[in-house]
């Protein structure tokens, strides 16, 4: 089993979802961003999953677009990205990059999954990856033991779900919302119907991304979901900090707010 695999078991074992807290590399600096995740992680973030800067991001919203042109402003190369993961795994805590295909394709398939395992990574986000174009990504991914993670939509038919979950290892990424990523003020009423049909089909956890903020909506998500995914909401905190110890403060006491949701809630029927 991989370290994403155990976290997501060892949770349910406990009878609450996993926290995946989200940054990208880079910002609001190389190093600041690194202690940034362990502050995260520290304050009770299960899988840190570290963003790959790149200059056009399909999915992503105002707010972690302009965390990601204040990393490429600031210089950040793929790797300052497998520096950063190389760091926080090495504290210990399991670490994924969320990207963009192009910029893996540019370094080459085999060449990164096996920098990121030599990093101590364990897995790979693509969400603009689909499954018939992933055989490379695949490869590489299952020679150096890495969880290749894609994206189901609500939008997505019951036979699109049995490809893209069949290509998944460590856990399936549930987009909760059509559109881009952002902090919203209530969990999308598609997020557990999502959840229900994708474990109609397979056995591995699913995570729900795109829109949680606060403690009160990762409790609403971990009561039908095995993983709750935060990324803006973290980015925002520290967008808003007016210096790296006021930032670094924020990300914490988010961190620890969402841990407590993620423990908070009653588990639905059907949730693991």
């Amino acid at each position: 089993m991989t370290a994403i695999g155990g976290t997501f078991g060892r949770a349910a074992q406990q009878d609450r979802a996993v926290l995946v807290g989200y940054l990208p590399a880079g910002f609001p600096t190389v190093a600041d961003g690194i202690e940034a995740a362990l502050a995260m992680a520290a304050a009770g973030a299960d899988i840190i999953e570290v963003g790959l800067p790149y200059s056009d991001p399909l999915i992503d919203g105002p707010v972690i677009q302009e965390a990601v042109h204040r990393a490429l402003t600031g210089g950040a190369h793929v790797t300052d990205t497998l520096h950063t993961v190389e760091a926080v795994a090495a504290a210990g805590v399991p670490t994924l990059v969320m990207t963009y295909w192009n910029p893996v394709e540019q370094y080459g398939a085999e060449a990164f999954a096996r920098d990121l395992a030599a990093a101590g990574g364990s897995g790979m986000i693509t969400p603009d990856l689909t499954p018939e174009e992933a055989d490379p990504w695949l490869a590489a991914a299952a020679a150096h033991q890495l969880d290749p993670v894609f994206l189901v939509a609500p939008s997505s038919p019951a036979e699109r779900i049995e490809l893209i979950t069949s290509r998944c290892s460590g856990f399936v990424y549930a987009a909760s919302v059509m559109g881009i990523t952002g902090a919203r003020d209530t969990v999308s009423g598609d997020a557990a119907g999502l959840v229900a049909r994708v474990r109609a089909i397979t056995s591995l956890p699913v995570g729900v991304g795109l829109g949680v903020r606060d403690g009160a909506q990762a409790a609403q998500v971990a009561s039908f979901a095995d993983g709750v995914i935060v990324g803006s909401a973290f980015v925002q905190r520290l967008l808003a900090a007016p210096d790296l110890a006021a930032g670094l403060d924020a990300v914490s006491e988010l961190a620890a707010e969402l841990a407590a949701g993620v423990r908070r809630p009653a588990r639905t029927a059907g949730a693991r």
